[in-house]
C-alpha cells in the first residue's frame, strides 16, 4: 500500500512527466521516460528521499528497532569482504599508474568508499604517506549524498565531491552499478520489422500505455528468426565510456555490473529484453507503474561498452566474472578467515553470495580500461587468472 507521502511524490512526478510528454508531441522514447522517472529533481527515484538501498528487507535502526527495507542492496553492503577484496585491485592500480587519487561514480550509500578508505593503508603504504590522497565521488542524487557524508565524514576534506569531471582526470575509476541505471532505449521486432518503444498518455487518461514507433535504430547485431523480439540498446552508457576517455590522462577505471557479451546480450532466445525494475526487494518488469518509487535498470552489453571504450582512446586490460575478479584480489583468504561461530556462519553466507555462480559471481561481469599505451605490460591483479576479454 502507498503512503500518502509516496502517493503524493507519485502524483508530482507523474504531472511532471505528463507536462514533458505533451511539450514534444504526446510520446516519450524509453531513455526519455527513463531518464525522467529516475532523475527528475526531487521527484525522480534517484533525486527523492525515499529510502534505496543498503538495507535488506528488513532492518534494524536506532535501538534495534525493526525498520523499512530498502528497494535492493549492492555489493558492499552484502559484504564488507568486497571492499576489502576490491581494496588490492585499487592499490595494484594506483601504484602502477602512479596516481594517487580515486574516483567513485554512484557512490550509493558509501559503503564501498568506506571500505576502501578504511582498509587500503591496512594493508599499502605509499613512501610519502597514505596511498589514497583524494577519493572524489560523483553522484547525482542528493539524499545518497548526504547518506555519503554522514558514511565517510571521519575523512575530512579526503573525500570530495563534484557533479562534473574535471578537464584532465588523473586516478583510479570505480563504477559498482552505475552503468545500468543509465536509461536505455528500447527496441522490439513484430513481423520483422523495427520499431523504438516509447510512452505515451492517452486523452485524460491517468496511466502511462507502451508505443512503438517505426525506427532506423537496430540492435547492433543482426538477431537471428523472425519471431517478436524486445531488446535494449545503451546510448548514454556508451556516450559516457567516451566523456571518460576525453577526460582520463591517466589511471585506470573499473566498472562492475550485470550484464553480458554481445553475443549472449542478443541471443534469440533472450526475446523480452533485460529490462527490470526493483521495490522492497522484489522484482518486476513494469516500468510504467510506481513510477519514481522503483528502481528501473537494465543488464549492460558489455562489448558494446568495450568497442565505446576502445573507440574513444581507451584500452581493454580485462574483462572477467566478479567471482573470478574477487578470488584473484583475494577473496578466498579473507571468506577463510571468517569465524566459524553463528555470527561468522551468516557473515560468510552473505559474504558468499558475491561469488556464488546462481547468485552475482557469473552474472556480474569486471571491466578493466585504460588510456591507450599507458598500461601496456601490466595485467591488473583482478583479471590474472581467467580473463574473459577473448569472449567480447
Amino acid at each position: 500500500m502507498q503512503t500518502p507521502e509516496a502517493t503524493s511524490l507519485t502524483s508530482a512526478l507523474f504531472l511532471r512527466m505528463a507536462q514533458v510528454c505533451a511539450e514534444v508531441g504526446g510520446w516519450l522514447p524509453f531513455d526519455r521516460f527513463m531518464a525522467l522517472a529516475l532523475y527528475e529533481p526531487g521527484l525522480g527515484y534517484y533525486a527523492n528521499d525515499r529510502p534505496k538501498l543498503g538495507r535488506m528487507p528488513q532492518a534494524k535502526g536506532v535501538g534495534g528497532a525493526v525498520v523499512e527495507g530498502s528497494d535492493f542492496v549492492t555489493a558492499p553492503e552484502l559484504s564488507p569482504l568486497f571492499g576489502q577484496a576490491l581494496v588490492h585491485q585499487v592499490a595494484d592500480a594506483l601504484h602502477a599508474t602512479g596516481t594517487r587519487e580515486v574516483w567513485e561514480f554512484g557512490a550509493g550509500t558509501g559503503a564501498l568508499a568506506l571500505q576502501i578508505l578504511q582498509h587500503t593503508n591496512e594493508h599499502h603504504q605509499a613512501p610519502d604517506g597514505d596511498l589514497i590522497q583524494k577519493y572524489t565521488i560523483v553522484d547525482l542524487s542528493g539524499n545518497l549524498r548526504e547518506r555519503q557524508q554522514h558514511t565517510l565524514r571521519e575523512f575530512g576534506d579526503r573525500v570530495q565531491w563534484v557533479d562534473r569531471l574535471p578537464a584532465q582526470l588523473q586516478g583510479v575509476v570505480l563504477g559498482n552499478e552505475v552503468l545500468d541505471a543509465m536509461p536505455v532505449k528500447l527496441l522490439t521486432r513484430r513481423g520483422g520489422e523495427w520499431f523504438e518503444r516509447g510512452v505515451a498518455l492517452p486523452d485524460g487518461a491517468t496511466a502511462w500505455v507502451w508505443q512503438d514507433r517505426p525506427t532506423g535504430l537496430r540492435p547492433p547485431v543482426d538477431v537471428p528468426g523472425n519471431h517478436d523480439y524486445t531488446t535494449e540498446i545503451h546510448p548514454q552508457a556508451e556516450a559516457f565510456l567516451r566523456t571518460l576517455a576525453d577526460h582520463m590522462v591517466r589511471g585506470a577505471a573499473f566498472f562492475i555490473d550485470y550484464g553480458f557479451p554481445e553475443a549472449e546480450f542478443f541471443h534469440p532466445q533472450r526475446d523480452t529484453g533485460t529490462l527490470a525494475c526493483h521495490h522492497l526487494h522484489r522484482m518486476d518488469a513494469d516500468p510504467l507503474v510506481r513510477v519514481g518509487e522503483k528502481d528501473i535498470t537494465a543488464h549492460i552489453n558489455f562489448t558494446g561498452a568495450a568497442l565505446a571504450a576502445q573507440d574513444a582512446g581507451l584500452d581493454v586490460l580485462g574483462y572477467t566474472t566478479q567471482a573470478r575478479f574477487l578470488f584473484n584480489c583475494g577473496v578466498g583468504p579473507l571468506l577463510d578467515a571468517l569465524p566459524h561461530d553463528s555470527a561468522g556462519v551468516a557473515r560468510r553466507a552473505m559474504a558468499s553470495k558475491l561469488v556464488n555462480e546462481h547468485e552475482m559471481g557469473e552474472l556480474f561481469k569486471v571491466l578493466a580500461l585504460a588510456p591507450a599505451g599507458q598500461a601496456e605490460g601490466w595485467v591488473p591483479l583482478g583479471f590474472t587468472a581467467g580473463d574473459r576479454t577473448h569472449t567480447l
